[in-house]
């Protein structure tokens, strides 16, 4: 298991300009964006004990983390 962050830019290289595009004038694609790392600073936390957390909790913020990507991707395809 990786304790790096899943940023955005990293999960998605080649739509690294159109992330930034759509930051800059999608109010909704930016507050997914800010709901996802949000999570996943979340996750990061519980993974590296920063915050510890039990198991189930950290499933579930991975499970919110997979459907924010999920709404994320339909912008990006």
């Amino acid at each position: 298991m990786s304790h790096t962050p899943h940023e955005l830019v990293n999960e998605f290289p080649e739509h690294a300009d159109r992330i930034h595009t759509l930051r800059l004038g999608n109010a909704h694609f930016v507050k997914l964006s800010d709901q996802y790392h949000a999570v996943n600073r979340e996750i990061h936390r519980g993974e590296t004990d920063i915050e510890p957390m039990d198991d189930l909790h950290l499933e579930e913020l991975k499970k919110k983390r997979l459907a924010l990507l999920d709404q994320i991707t339909e912008f990006l395809d």
